[in-house]
């Protein structure tokens, strides 16, 4: 036994003495240096060679939708002139006080059609005096606003060119799928015909404390300003969304970004183009808060006439579906009846008391609105009501709670024709400006109203 022992003692001694010979006298010493580097935040050119992708485990290839889209995307530039007033000028003097000033935004818009038909959002064109179009090859152009829609936050132009344009072809955002790949094509920070890419991170989202726009799609494709009004296309090139919005706490893109689906963008295009203004289309109920226990929309009263009432909707029916599309919130209803027109039908798929049914159900157009933060309903002026009453536009007032407006016996019979100097020619613009003003901290309302004798009156809220 010892001498095994000693056999065994003697072999690990020379194993360690050769190991420590090849450490001191072969191995090269290796050196681990950490290091820290803060990131630069400024431009720099980048001069190294990519690593080649396999290409058939690439996810997509964008360059065909890249090509097809960013010729169709045009920068807007947005000049207003708007006058200032100085009261020390006028005390000692030196002058009446008023001054003009100048002020300059920019945009996106996206060509519809190859004679010059332009869609970019409202906000981009909002107050403007004068409105330049500069297309991708650089050429500017002298755009007029044709219509628009602040509620949707949308606006047609138009521009008169010597050639024919290239034009993109709308897709239907309906069939837009969650993790799709899409493009945001835009001019953000002045950075003319950028190419961003993302994939489809929600559809029918709902902005919180935004009242206008109930149905975004939502995306990671980096979004900035300068994109609004820009396209959102899927890899085919289809445009399926007007690039709107973005969530930050920095005004920058932190990977949120969110545009008005082309089904209800294309609808109020139209609606623009044939009437001149938007063409409301309603189902005639109305529906309980999102409960998280309840997947869908649920009825709680029927307006008897309408389109619900005479399709045998009933309350307590919890819409599914419409035209078999899923509808989980009230965001994908309204998105849904935003892209349709009155008059036209739509099949609705409702579960009642467990039973599944489908019902067909002729859509009506919406004729009264709320302003619901000032307390009045309004309704559209008819064409025979403005030749009675010599009004050029206007929104009636048909309902108020108002305590103000009630003090001063404001009330059914009053029209508003004018918010804070602002023509109003829609029931759904003054209710959609009212609000918008009243939740607005230091903005005074200055309401200018004709009453049922005629009158013109002013009050300030």
């Amino acid at each position: 036994m010892k001498r095994v022992l000693g056999i065994l003692t003697i072999a690990f001694l020379g194993g360690v003495s050769s190991l420590g010979v090849y450490k001191i006298f072969i191995e090269k010493p290796q050196v681990i240096v950490e290091k820290t580097v803060e990131p630069a935040l400024q431009t720099m050119n980048a001069s190294y060679t990519p690593t080649v992708l396999n290409t058939a485990s690439a996810p997509t290839d964008f360059t065909e939708a890249a090509e097809k889209t960013v010729n169709t995307v045009v920068h807007v530039k947005n000049t207003a002139i708007k006058e200032v007033y100085n009261p020390f000028e006028e005390f000692f003097g030196t002058g009446n006080g008023k001054r003009k000033q100048e002020r300059v935004g920019t945009g996106s818009g996206v060509i519809i059609s190859s004679d010059g038909y332009i869609v970019t959002n409202n906000h981009v064109i909002d107050g403007a005096t004068d409105l330049e179009v500069t297309l991708n090859n650089k050429k500017k152009y002298k755009a007029e606003l044709v219509g628009a829609d602040a509620t949707n936050d949308i606006a047609l132009l138009k521009i008169d060119s010597e050639i024919e344009l290239p034009y993109i072809t709308f897709g239907n955002s309906d069939y837009a799928k969650i993790g799709e790949w899409v493009l945001a094509v835009g001019n953000p920070y002045n950075l003319n015909s950028t190419v961003t890419a993302g994939i489809i991170s929600a559809k029918g989202r709902d902005l919180q404390g935004n009242t206008s726009i109930d149905a975004f799609i939502q995306t990671d494709a980096a979004v900035n300003p300068g994109n609004s009004g820009g396209a959102l296309v899927n890899t085919r090139g289809e445009l399926i969304g007007i690039n709107t919005a973005i969530s930050s706490r920095t005004g920058s893109f932190i990977g949120y970004s969110f545009a008005v689906p082309s089904n209800i963008a294309k609808k109020i295009i139209d609606d623009l183009l044939e009437f001149g203004n938007v063409q409301e289309a309603v189902m005639g109920f109305s529906f309980r808060p999102d409960r998280d226990e309840v997947e869908g929309v649920e009825i709680i009263e029927v307006t008897p006439g309408e389109g619900a009432d005479l399709a045998g909707l009933k309350q307590g029916d919890i819409i599914k579906k419409i035209n078999n599309i899923k509808i989980s919130k009230i965001a994908d209803l309204k998105g849904q009846l935003n892209a349709k027109r009155p008059g036209q039908s739509v099949e609705v798929t409702i579960d009642r008391e467990g039973e599944s049914i489908t019902k067909t159900v002729t859509l009506m157009k919406r004729t009264s609105f709320d302003s619901r933060v000032l307390g009045i309903r309004l309704k559209d002026l008819t064409e025979k009501e403005k030749k009675e009453r010599k009004l050029e536009n206007g929104a009636k007032i048909v309902q108020t709670t108002n305590p103000a407006f009630v003090e001063y016996n404001v009330g059914e019979g009053y029209v508003i024709t004018k918010i804070n100097g602002n023509k109003i020619y829609s029931a759904s613009e003054a209710a959609t400006l009212l609000d918008s003003y009243s939740q607005r901290s230091g903005r005074r309302l200055i309401i200018e109203l004709v009453s049922p004798e005629g009158q013109i009156e002013r009050y300030g809220l």
